[in-house]
């Protein structure tokens, strides 16, 4: 019946989405869709408990951000200079460490060592799309490509090595880069790992898990110590992430676990060199149109959702309870 259902649901939109007729509209949509426009539209569906008139106002709202906010230009925006860059790199830790056997693209993210202070929430912000809009329009059709089928999602791995109080600061922030994703890069994360947990996260995860929704709820999966022996049921491992190869080794921001260059959140690591690379290159194609300018690429920050705001609400609040009982010490 759910199937039957679904299928309904995917035609009505389908149906939906054939009467837009405003060109930048359907020119974004290219840049979303990539040619797989039928899970594109399941993606919005999911995100909106298939309520298909729902899942319609949140793809519209979703383009009209893009076209208001530039989003297809943003990868000719580089971040400049490059030492400004390398310092957004040791800053906001993520990278992209490898694939699962099934093709998907595996991030890596240091939520617990993530600092955030070397620029402007701006710049975090800018850094961030940049990185989802380089997944979507290079990586995922390449793994596609590769594999014969579509692949539209991807696998994240985050480590908790280095989580503290002083998270607080940075919720904010974070706030608003959850909140472009769920609007409008909704379901574009299969699976979320997380490792190398604190009591800390123990602690907070009690009170939030209970106030997500069940399909989210159902992504993640907190493993034990490093996680290694789990994720090496799903991927190779010179596919995990650097802070997953040793267990009891930890994790740092440039820990290498004497295997070569594999921290896959350095500027240096090919990933970020393949992107930025990409941006510049990109660049330079739109030069000859309009100059690049020194500055962050500003992005209208939406709202949270109020079940995110309702989270957020509830971590402060749990987050406030262990300063108040650790004397403010992290």
């Amino acid at each position: 019946m759910g199937l039957v259902v679904s299928e309904d649901a995917l035609k009505k939109l389908q149906a939906l989405m054939d009467q837009v007729e405003e060109e930048p509209l359907l020119r974004t949509f290219q840049n979303v869709h990539q040619g797989c426009v039928t899970e594109t539209l399941i993606r919005f569906l999911k995100a909106r408990e298939w309520n298909v008139s729902k899942a319609h106002k949140m793809i519209i709202e979703c383009l009209n951000w893009r076209v208001q906010n530039e989003i297809d230009n943003i990868l000719s925006k580089p971040i400049i200079p490059t030492d400004l860059y390398r310092g957004i790199r040791d800053s906001q830790l993520i990278g992209l460490s490898g694939y699962s056997r099934e093709g998907l693209p595996v991030f890596a993210i240091g939520v617990g060592l993530s600092t955030f202070d070397k620029a402007s929430v701006h710049y975090y912000v800018q850094s961030h799309i940049q990185i989802n809009e380089y997944r979507d329009r290079v990586i995922l059709p390449s793994a596609s490509k590769k594999h014969g089928q579509p692949i539209t999602t991807c696998i994240k791995v985050l480590d908790m090595t280095g989580l503290k109080l002083s998270a607080l600061n940075q919720i904010k922030l974070l706030t608003i880069i959850s909140s472009i994703d769920d609007l409008n890069y909704p379901e574009k994360t299969n699976t979320y790992y997380i490792v190398n947990v604190p009591y800390i996260f123990s602690a907070c995860w009690k009170v939030v898990k209970p106030l997500l929704q069940e399909r989210t709820r159902r992504k993640v999966q907190v493993l034990p110590g490093c996680g290694r022996d789990e994720l090496l049921k799903i991927m190779d491992f010179a596919s995990l992430p650097h802070f997953c190869k040793r267990e009891g080794s930890g994790s740092s921001k440039h820990s290498d676990n004497g295997s070569g260059n594999e921290n896959c959140y350095s500027l240096d690591h090919p990933f970020h060199q393949k992107l930025y690379n990409h941006i510049k290159e990109q660049s330079r194609i739109h030069e000859a149109v309009e100059p690049i300018k020194q500055g962050s690429f500003h992005v209208d920050f939406p709202e949270p959702p109020a079940e995110k705001a309702e989270i957020v609400k509830t971590l402060e609040s749990e987050l406030h309870k262990f300063k108040i009982s650790n004397g403010s010490c992290d």
